[in-house]
């Protein structure tokens, strides 16, 4: 069974905010953080992993990130608070 993942990247604490999806988590972030990724997320340096959830379908997953990429600023900020209050780089705990 396939899984996807919507996640949230930033620079920084309270940083600027990237809202991606993918169905390999450990994959993607790693090619972000290695710069492969042409782009905003390169532009910007987002490489701390500080949000992500899993999904059964593509299509529940790009329904989220869809939501989640409407969301104004300041509800983003409030999830990743909410469970993630350290601003954890959660990519340290997956296996990359």
């Amino acid at each position: 069974m396939s899984q996807y993942y919507v996640y949230i990247l930033t620079n920084r604490r309270y940083g600027v905010l990237y809202v991606g999806v993918t169905n390999n988590l450990a994959r993607r972030i790693s090619e972000h953080q290695q710069k492969l990724v042409a782009g905003f997320t390169k532009t910007h340096g987002l490489m701390q992993l500080v949000y992500f959830d899993e999904h059964s379908s593509i299509l529940q997953a790009r329904a989220r990130e869809h939501s989640l990429k409407r969301w104004r600023r300041s509800w983003k900020l409030d999830l990743v608070d909410q469970l993630n209050p350290e601003w954890r780089d959660l990519a340290k705990e997956l296996a990359l």
